[in-house]
């Protein structure tokens, strides 16, 4: 999927690209830096675009995207198939029913936290504690909820 600009009114939101680059891809608390990040979110008719990604984030599919939001309040489905992000796959470890996936593969893992209408992603490598990413995550998608998003 490739990067589109949100249909929401400029008042509630700045450049999508400014979330991902000013607000998830910053020096974390305890070191280091999210590897990627990006906003997926849902159109009024549930059509999957990707709003802003940082360079080289995996290409997001609408079935995992689907997977995603129709699973994020059942986190066990994840349990015997892992998450998988483009074409990264993650084994499913302490997720948030509700509010967000977590995965690990290696010393990285991922975040997936959920909105109303999209979800913000992050994927972190070695040297980055998987609570910092946590959330960054999910405080992104806590604010975007705030909005509106």
């Amino acid at each position: 999927l490739q990067p589109q600009q949100a249909s929401l009114p400029p008042s509630l939101i700045m450049s999508w690209q400014t979330y991902i680059d000013d607000h998830l891809m910053v020096d974390l608390t305890n070191g280091g830096k999210m590897s990627g990040a990006c906003i997926v979110g849902l159109d009024e008719s549930k059509n999957v675009q990707v709003y802003a990604q940082s360079p080289g984030f995996p290409a997001v599919t609408k079935a995992q995207v689907e997977s995603f939001l129709g699973n994020m309040d059942n986190p066990n489905v994840f349990g015997a198939t892992g998450i998988t992000i483009g074409d990264k796959k993650f084994v499913a470890v302490g997720p948030n029913p509700g509010i967000a996936l977590r995965g690990k593969k290696g010393q990285g893992g991922c975040c997936v936290a959920k909105t109303a209408n999209a979800l913000v992603i992050g994927i972190y490598e070695e040297g980055v504690q998987p609570g910092d990413t946590n959330n960054v995550v999910e405080n992104m998608a806590d604010y975007l909820k705030g909005v509106g998003v």
